[in-house]
């Protein structure tokens, strides 16, 4: 969490996303869903993986949230960015 990498850092939670932002070019939850993503999408390419497997390999609780991150980013589902990549 943002709290926890606050910490680890020690500066506050606002301190750490501004320079976070700044160095980078988003904030870091932005960044880490990105990430994610990224993360899932090459997953699903390459393997056979359900896709809430590959939701809990990368970090999500549920299939629910995770296919929500994903279809908002890859602009498609990730059974469908699956199936486009097979096809």
């Amino acid at each position: 969490t943002i709290e926890e990498l606050a910490r680890e850092t020690g500066v506050s939670r606002s301190v750490l996303a501004a320079r976070f932002t700044r160095l980078v070019g988003c904030p870091p939850m932005q960044y880490v869903t990105r990430w994610r993503v990224q993360l899932a999408a090459r997953l699903l390419t390459d393997g056979l993986a359900k896709v809430s497997a590959v939701g809990r390999d990368v970090g999500y609780e549920s299939e629910a949230a995770f296919s929500r991150s994903f279809k908002k980013l890859a602009g498609v589902s990730p059974a469908g960015w699956r199936d486009g990549r097979r096809g």
